[in-house]
């Protein structure tokens, strides 16, 4: 039986710690910080991420480099057959068809898997492939049954504030300034390719109440029912904890028997709708490993 690696980049929210324990393998992803290189979970921890966001500090993400990539694949492939590499979301970034690229000249040792996720239902995907190596799967098997199930997941995000989304272009200055007067919290979704709006609500409440209903859709009418329990569910946020624990709560009086994990949401992520937020993230459990 081949030997098989699996490889993640830190989108995924796996620390480097955690990696380690796991026994798989986290490309940091890097942060341009008023005009200085900065490595998540390297030289740079969430708490710092805050503290600079908040300080107003030019934020900009990019893809791990080219020497990062190859370089690890080449340590691995001394140790390992073959390496399945899960990148955030190709819609997203521009990482996965980079290594994409680059694997073309591994001779087939090297599976990039664009299953087009992020966050914790790209740490799913992780685990999952992670367990898929236990049971003797192949790198090319793994990559199918991945992109396969790519869009078997949802999340969804309140955003606290517009001006992150603002400073990014991704509405107008107009829009931003009437939301801050109506005082909007607008839900934003990914599914699959990108982040998209969803929906509008005016408090907190609403907006959670209008999560909780587009998760429960999901689970109905895509993912077999609450009475299949097939599913695991995620609360994310930025440096929301609080909010976070009782949004928690609040799923499992839903979904009693279902178990709910909390995690931070990806830096890459909060770079653009900041801190505050909060989001409630689902995957279907694979068939493959029942």
């Amino acid at each position: 039986m081949n030997r098989v690696a699996v490889i993640t980049d830190s989108n995924s929210g796996i620390t480097q710690a955690e990696a380690k324990e796991l026994g798989i393998f986290v490309l940091p992803m890097p942060f341009t910080i008023d005009g200085a290189e900065y490595f998540e979970d390297i030289n740079l921890t969430v708490g710092e991420f805050y503290e600079k966001l908040e300080a107003d500090a030019d934020i900009s993400t990019s893809q791990p480099s080219i020497e990062s990539i190859t370089d690890l694949w080449d340590k691995l492939l001394e140790e390992y057959d073959e390496i399945v590499h899960i990148p955030m979301s190709s819609g997203l970034s521009g990482s996965c068809s980079t290594a994409t690229v680059l694997a073309q000249d591994y001779e087939n040792k090297v599976e990039v898997v664009n299953n087009q996720r992020i966050s914790v239902t790209q740490r799913q995907s992780v685990l999952d492939a992670l367990e898929l190596t236990k049971r003797g799967k192949s790198a090319v098997e793994i990559k199918e049954i991945l992109e396969k199930n790519k869009f078997e997941s949802s999340i969804y995000i309140m955003v606290d504030t517009l001006k992150y989304l603002k400073k990014g272009g991704r509405i107008t200055p107009a829009a931003a300034a009437l939301g801050t007067v109506l005082r909007l919290k607008p839900v934003l979704q990914i599914q699959g390719e990108k982040l998209e709006a969803f929906a509008k609500a005016k408090t907190v409440k609403q907006a959670k109440s209008i999560m909780m209903n587009a998760i429960h859709d999901d689970i109905e009418n895509r993912f077999g029912g609450v009475e299949a329990m097939d599913v695991t569910l995620f609360v994310v946020h930025s440096s929301n904890e609080e909010a976070a624990s009782k949004l928690k709560e609040e799923l499992e009086q839903e979904y009693p028997g279902m178990p709910v994990f909390v995690d931070d949401l990806s830096l890459s992520v909060s770079c653009h709708i900041g801190a505050g937020s909060l989001a409630i993230a689902v995957t279907r459990n694979l068939q493959e490993l029942k």
